[in-house]
């Protein structure tokens, strides 16, 4: 069992996992998804050994993006490339990981770039949490 395990919320958990999979290749293990009520409680998604979790906390929940719409503030620290809040993932292939990203509708924070402390990319998923990919 891994260390750290990120928990991210989400306001459309149901839509949001599934883009999750399609766009950064994560593997959801079907066996720990909970809806109540229309509403995702609980699912793990694998990233290679690891897995991050991802629910709808309360129906009072707004995501990142709506959140960013209303608050000036909020919008102003997030205008930045960098990830802010986010996790990093390592991948196989971050040239293959960029395009299927940018293919399935992830905002586009940095191009793949190169050097230290690797090939990697920044990104944000629909509901506006900030990813970074990085080749293994």
């Amino acid at each position: 069992m891994q260390n750290v395990i990120p928990m991210l919320s989400y306001e459309n958990g149901i839509s949001s996992l599934e883009w999750l999979k399609k766009a950064f290749g994560f593997v959801e293990n079907m066996e720990l998804r909970f809806v109540e009520n229309g509403r995702l409680t609980h699912s793990e998604l694998k990233a290679g050994e690891n897995i991050i979790m991802i629910a709808t906390p309360s129906l009072d929940y707004e995501s990142i993006n709506k959140q960013r719409k209303r608050d000036q503030q909020m919008n102003k620290w997030l205008s930045v490339p960098w990830i802010v809040n986010g996790i990093l993932v390592y991948v196989e292939n971050v040239e293959e990981h960029f395009k299927n990203a940018n293919e399935n509708g992830a905002e586009i924070l940095s191009e793949i770039e190169e050097g230290f402390p690797g090939k990697r990319y920044r990104c944000a998923d629909i509901e506006g949490h900030r990813w970074m990919f990085m080749q293994k």
